[in-house]
């Protein structure tokens, strides 16, 4: 038997009798061999475990979102069904009265004949309050004044043409304004007509009313008159200086204040045939 090297990397000889010596590299290279194949299988199993954990919370995840859904889905087949919407109106158009309605009456209608402008009047109704205030400036209101006897509140011709034509009251008031003083005259007929024919006809003017401080004014004078008709009525005006003064076409603050006062008398007048036909159109039709 001989003995040789047991390696190549020793030089030393066998132990035992009859054996050779472990192959100390190969044992080694094994064992790191082993080592990596425990390696890679503990991998391997956290893969597939983490796996099996993903899988399992994606099931949970699934299954509750499949509760979640099939709750709403009971729970909205709980709910009441929607209601039906009505369906368009079938009812007939709406009815409107074949009759028409009353026409409200022109204001004049009532002023045009005593037997129609039945309301009270008087001096007080028709000129009503203290203190008038138009565009030239605030007026003073001095005495009122109502008589049946037309004539005895007119001067010169004026009276006669009056009483001719059936004057039945002449109502008067005066304003005043500063020095000057005017004096407003409605007298009333029975009719439109005779009240027209006595605003053509007249001459002269209605008497001054003094009183109330306010002295006696256009009596022996020159004064600045205005004669106008409207329905029944003509109103008036006389207007001059409280102290005398005659008056001249150069004084135009007499003018304006008898213009204005005149435009003031007829606007009362309306306003009064405007409340008889708006009291009219507001009654039960016969």
């Amino acid at each position: 038997m001989s003995f040789g090297h047991g390696g190549p990397h020793g030089d030393g000889g066998g132990f035992g009798t009859g054996g050779q010596a472990p192959d100390w590299n190969a044992l080694a290279e094994e064992n790191a061999r082993a080592k990596r194949r425990r390696t890679v299988l503990w991998t391997a199993f956290g893969v597939v475990a983490t796996g099996l954990v993903a899988a399992i919370v994606a099931t949970v995840v699934v299954t509750v979102n499949k509760d979640d859904g099939t709750k709403s889905d009971a729970a909205h087949k709980s709910l009441p069904p929607t209601a039906t919407l009505p369906s368009p109106s079938t009812s007939a158009s709406p009815r409107f009265s074949s009759v028409a309605p009353r026409p409200v009456p022109s204001p004049s209608e009532y002023l045009n004949s005593a037997a129609r402008d039945t309301a009270p009047l008087t001096a007080a109704g028709l000129f009503p309050g203290g203190e008038l205030r138009l565009d030239g400036g605030t007026y003073k209101k001095g005495p009122l004044a109502a008589t049946g006897d037309c004539a005895a509140a007119a001067q010169g011709a004026l009276g006669g043409v009056l009483k001719a034509n059936g004057c039945r009251q002449l109502l008067r008031a005066t304003y005043t304004r500063g020095g000057v003083a005017v004096t407003v005259g409605v007298a009333v007929f029975d009719s439109a007509g005779a009240a027209a024919k006595a605003k053509e006809q007249a001459r002269g003017n209605v008497a001054s009313l003094p009183g109330s401080g306010v002295p006696v004014f256009c009596r022996t004078t020159v004064c600045r008159s205005t004669t106008n008709a409207f329905a029944r009525y003509v109103y008036l005006t006389v207007g001059g200086f409280r102290d005398g003064k005659a008056v001249t076409k150069a004084d135009t603050e007499v003018f304006r204040a008898g213009d204005e006062l005149s435009t003031y008398t007829f606007r009362q007048i309306y306003a009064r045939g405007v409340a008889a036909a708006s009291k009219a159109a507001a009654s039960p039709a016969p």
